[in-house]
């Protein structure tokens, strides 16, 4: 493994204890170049990990906290009219920053969830018929509550395809919980964690995630599983070109995490239930679809 990306993972391990995969999985979103969306019950670390990538990777970092009150212009920004200039001043919103995090994205409104998708996908965002750039990174970290709570609009389909990955968190194992509850809040040391690496050296990291091959025979493989959700009755609908180039992405990012550069079989399962399981419905459980995809494909043809 990269030396780099390993005290990555190791520092963000000392204050996110026990989620070892999750920390692995937001890293690889983020080589990929794609965006995160987290969904999990309120105090399970979401806006933890998310101050941690942020810290460690000495990237700005905002915090927006989305109400079902919020509007487009308190994230993008507005202009406002300066009388000594005489003309409209445009004050930037906390979207431009290098990392936002979306707190529980799914208690605003449909319209105000639709301003982040210029910005999520094309890296920037018109306003007043100019369009500005955001800052390279760009990466956004949505929180989500289980839809089934209260005050909350569920994202649309082509919000949820924005997101590279959609992982959860999930309870503590009990020997990290006792850990916990036996010392101190590890979130303090959020105060004084300092970087580790520069915004080159994570561009670097960013164009090696790119640049990973992949060979044929994982193509081959690639383009049968994509293949079967689209032809396969236990799916309502198959998986699009982008959700499967992003799927690629994803394996990538994966393999150079690894210390490898190339992509095996193994990396597109291991990352195939964060990057399909929001693109993807059909009869059954989100779980069950997935374990019936790898099972209905073979990887060798």
């Amino acid at each position: 493994m990269n030396p780099i990306i390993n005290s990555l993972i190791e520092r963000i391990g000392q204050v996110l204890l026990g989620k070892d995969l999750q920390v692995r999985l937001a890293l690889a979103c983020l080589l990929a170049r794609g965006h995160l969306l987290i969904e999990d019950l309120p105090g399970m670390g979401k806006t933890t990990l998310a101050q941690c990538l942020a810290a460690v990777l000495g990237l700005k970092y905002e915090r927006v906290q989305f109400t079902s009150d919020l509007l487009p212009t308190d994230i993008l920004g507005v202009s406002i009219f300066d009388k000594g200039l005489n003309a409209f001043t445009f004050h930037p919103g906390p979207i431009f920053t290098q990392v936002l995090l979306a707190d529980e994205i799914n208690r605003t409104t449909p319209k105000t969830q639709s301003a982040l998708l210029e910005a999520m996908e094309e890296g920037q965002v018109t306003i007043d018929g100019e369009t500005r750039q955001l800052p390279k990174p760009f990466f956004v970290i949505a929180t989500q509550n289980p839809i089934h709570q209260s005050g909350t609009f569920p994202l649309p389909e082509s919000q949820l395809d924005r997101f590279l990955m959609r992982i959860t968190l999930g309870y503590p194992s009990a020997a990290s919980e006792r850990l916990l509850l036996k010392g101190d809040d590890p979130r303090a040391s959020l105060k004084t964690m300092e970087s580790l690496i520069s915004t080159a050296q994570l561009n670097e990291l960013q164009q090696q995630a790119h640049d990973v091959k992949a060979s044929d025979a994982v193509i081959d493989y690639l383009q049968r599983l994509v293949e079967r959700t689209r032809r396969d009755s236990h799916f309502a609908y198959g998986l699009s070109p982008r959700g499967a180039m992003a799927w690629l992405r994803a394996a990538k990012a994966w393999a150079l995490i690894h210390g490898r550069a190339y992509v095996v079989p193994e990396d597109l399962q291991t990352v195939m239930g964060p990057v399909v399981g929001h693109r993807v419905h059909g009869r059954d459980k989100t779980e069950e679809l997935l374990d019936h995809l790898l099972t209905s494909v073979d990887v060798l043809a």
